[in-house]
């Protein structure tokens, strides 16, 4: 597990108040306020639920994806496509990997202010992600 939950910083309550993170023993927690109870929810539960919600979006869109990371990082060749679209295909080990590894803090940061945030209820449950300039799929 990551020492650090993945999206730190970026997840709200449903009051939009930042939740805050902490570690019981060797377990990362969000710690949402429930009118004075601090609830503890292991930050996997959340970040997976996330992680899985961006999967759907990447699924069914992966040769375009592929394609565009290529030419963004300027390896415009049919190797560099093969290998992004192989990795876009096994999405799932790459969020294996991120939730053992982290987020850099970089990332998170431009992430923030970007727009992006999760917002849970006090379950645990993620009820929004919001990605602004993310193109409805009826657009």
């Amino acid at each position: 597990m990551s020492s650090k939950p993945l999206f730190a910083g970026l997840v709200f309550d449903e009051n939009d108040q930042l939740v805050e993170t902490t570690t019981i023993g060797d377990e990362s927690c969000y710690v949402v306020d429930d009118y004075g109870f601090r609830r503890h929810i292991p930050s996997e539960q959340v970040d997976r639920q996330v992680l899985n919600l961006l999967g759907e979006q990447i699924e069914g869109h992966e040769e375009v994806l592929s394609e565009q990371a290529a030419k963004m990082l300027g390896q415009d060749d049919i190797f560099s496509r093969a290998i992004f679209l192989e990795q876009f295909k096994n999405i799932d080990r790459q969020f294996d990997q991120l939730i053992q590894e982290g987020l850099p803090e970089e990332g998170r940061a431009y992430m923030g202010m970007t727009g992006f945030k999760i917002i849970i209820n006090h379950h645990g449950d993620v009820l929004e992600v919001e990605q602004p300039g993310l193109i409805a799929e009826d657009e």
